[in-house]
């Protein structure tokens, strides 16, 4: 009688995965990745021009600690994915990580934008255990948001919906960055009568609170139709990681294609500062050279499924990275002075990084689906930490190679730069993304879990339980 019931629910939750998703719980999910794009990429775009020139940390030293957090990451995102996929309470398996981890999350933000008047060792100390604490928060935060898509639905055309509603959300998020922090730092500068220090720490105040009011929205505006029992909860092991890594294909290539794309992303966005500031002479183009790296997902989102059904994923993927490829190289040949080229080379290297960047997330239910097809085990929380992890090492590659590449080429904060440093701006800014994506395009080949077969898997795993 009991396993009867137990099957019965069951079905009746993968039924209810298959139900249409209403617009207001479409929004309310996509509110959380606006949040954590309102902190978090305010934090991967400006923490390496903030460390190196408000804060007076060597862009060595910044590069080496964005590294060594990674380290920390890669240890403690398992765990945290594991403990989210033993979660189960009232609210849910991950909707309460965003009620809890929403004001934690402000609060670290705004002070990793402190300039406490310490010694350099002292700075480089509160560097690290604030960016830590950030990170750690970060993780608790996006491991469980990432997953809740699974919980959401399983309808491949309404996760994909999902997705693309959260993109453009995410997106509007960076546009938000992109323009509107360095626009708001300069003016709070000028206005708090404290200089530079003050404006970004208040800058990063008003992101804080808009993002923690975010994410309590996503929380009040979304619903979990899959519960898990704890008998299900208590199969979950730190030994699943290993499991999926071997078994799971799919995964290891969409782990890797996440670190290439937004490695790339963030690499271009933490060096664009530079690269006009210096490079280009314009440090007033900054916004306008970061608004034209997130404005094209105004009009792409929400056409992604469209073009998903026209061209299929893998071509929509291919044709996205080659735009992407394009644009980027492009830089290397147009000359400085030529601002209005760059920034359109600037925007077809976005619009080929924004579809990129943001359809892949639809395929990560895809690989919980053949997870579970492969070891009898719904790991979402689980699955969402290892891409988290390669995510978050990605965008970590925006502070360590900019970091690294500058350094040894010479680069001195707040001066005219020589040659040799601008030529390190230059190949950190174009060269090397060019060289990463190239890397995308070979990863793309070897995800064979098409449309077909994943409707086949699915159906399969609803057959297991009938």
């Amino acid at each position: 009688m009991a396993t009867n019931l137990a099957e019965k629910i069951v079905i009746e939750e993968r039924q209810q995965q298959l139900e249409k998703i209403g617009y207001r719980e479409k929004i309310g999910y996509a509110s959380g990745d606006l949040a954590c794009n309102l902190i978090y990429q305010t934090v991967t775009t400006y923490l390496l021009f903030f460390y190196t020139d408000v804060f007076g940390i060597s862009a060595a030293a910044a590069g080496v600690m964005f590294l060594i957090v990674r380290v920390i990451d890669a240890v403690l995102d398992p765990i945290i994915g594991l403990a989210v996929d033993r979660t189960n309470t009232r609210w849910g398996r991950f909707r309460p990580y965003l009620l809890f981890g929403a004001i934690p999350f402000a609060i670290f933000a705004i002070f990793c934008f402190t300039t406490p008047d310490f010694s350099d060792i002292g700075k480089l100390v509160y560097a690290y255990i604030t960016y830590i604490l950030l990170s750690i928060t970060y993780t608790t935060i996006n491991v469980p948001y990432g997953a809740l898509t699974s919980a959401i639905t399983q309808d491949n055309k309404e996760v994909v919906s999902l997705t693309s509603i959260r993109m453009l959300f995410a997106n509007i998020g960076g546009l938000v960055v992109a323009f509107g922090v360095p626009l708001i730092a300069a003016l709070l500068s000028d206005t708090a009568g404290a200089g530079k220090e003050r404006g970004w720490q208040l800058t990063m105040a008003i992101m804080g609170v808009a993002g923690a009011a975010l994410l309590l929205f996503s929380f009040f505006n979304t619903k979990e139709r899959v519960k898990f029992t704890h008998t299900e909860t208590e199969k979950i092991m730190f030994s699943d990681v290993f499991e999926q890594f071997k078994v799971n294909r799919p995964l290891v290539v969409l782990c890797t294609f996440f670190i290439i794309i937004f490695g790339v992303n963030s690499i271009i966005n933490s060096v664009g500062i530079y690269y006009v500031s210096y490079n280009v002479g314009r440090p007033d183009m900054v916004k306008w050279y970061g608004l034209l790296g997130s404005l094209p997902a105004i009009i792409l989102m929400p056409l992604i499924p469209m073009l998903n059904k026209w061209l299929g994923k893998k071509m929509l993927l291919r044709l996205s990275l080659i735009l992407a490829i394009i644009g980027t190289l492009a830089l290397v040949v147009i000359p400085a002075s030529m601002v209005g080229l760059i920034l359109v080379a600037r925007a077809v290297s976005a619009v080929g990084c924004l579809v990129a960047g943001g359809f892949m997330w639809a395929l990560i239910p895809e690989t919980i689906d053949y997870g579970e097809y492969k070891t009898g085990k719904r790991l979402s929380g689980l699955i969402y930490a290892m891409i988290g992890f390669f995510f978050k090492f990605g965008m970590a590659l925006g502070g360590i190679v900019p970091g690294i590449v500058m350094q040894s080429f010479g680069y001195v904060a707040n001066q005219t730069q020589t040659p040799e440093a601008l030529t390190g701006i230059l190949i950190t800014t174009a060269v090397i993304p060019t060289i990463i994506l190239v890397l995308a395009l070979v990863d793309l080949n070897f995800y064979k879990l098409d449309e077909k077969e994943h409707s086949r898997i699915v159906a399969e795993l609803r057959a297991r339980v009938e």
